[in-house]
């Protein structure tokens, strides 16, 4: 019985260990814009998750694509139905390493500048893109931002001859998360 209630406070002990190194958020919000002179289109989702291991630099998004909010029922009607298929490909993710994670201090406020490598998959294609962006740490808090640059076509994303001039072929990916420990 002894030996039993050792392991049990020796597991629990671990887990809490383990899970106080992560940061986790359901609500982060994820944003682009592919504007031109003739055309402004953005749209916002602001329930984006993320996980992040501060102790690996490993670090998860994920969104679904239904959710992002346009201005105008029709873009975003015709960004589902025609330009992401979100009833095909659901979900955008990315799944990286901070390369320089080791710099990050969650026992004091701090802004780190950092570099992301990692798998970045939109409408079933996956790309390996690194990017910069920036980790604060605020009362114990992580808040995250990046900025991700994205060609339509690398994700093999068409438009229409008809509006071609009216979407820009680079995407503006703008990130923003407050991760929190994971409990």
């Amino acid at each position: 019985m002894k030996h039993l209630l050792s392991v049990i406070l020796f597991w629990a002990m671990a887990t809490s260990m383990v899970s106080a190194q992560k940061y986790f958020t359901k609500t982060g919000q994820i944003s682009f814009n592919a504007n031109t002179s003739i055309e402004k289109i953005e749209a916002i989702n602001k329930s984006a998750s993320c996980v992040m291991d501060v102790e690996t630099g490993k670090i998860e998004f994920g969104v679904l694509v239904k959710g992002f909010q346009f201005e105008k029922a029709l873009m975003q009607e015709h960004f589902n139905e025609n330009y992401l298929e979100s009833s095909k490909f659901p979900k955008a993710t990315f799944k990286g390493q901070i390369d320089n994670y080791k710099k990050i201090d969650t026992t004091k406020d701090i802004k780190v500048p950092v570099k992301v490598t990692g798998d970045l998959t939109i409408h079933g294609v996956t790309k390996k893109i690194t990017t910069d962006g920036t980790i604060q740490v605020k009362s114990g808090k992580l808040q995250l931002s990046s900025m991700i640059n994205v060609l339509l076509a690398d994700y093999k994303v068409s438009v229409p001859a008809l509006v071609k001039d009216q979407i820009s072929k680079t995407v503006k990916i703008q990130i923003d998360a407050t991760l929190e420990p994971l409990k």
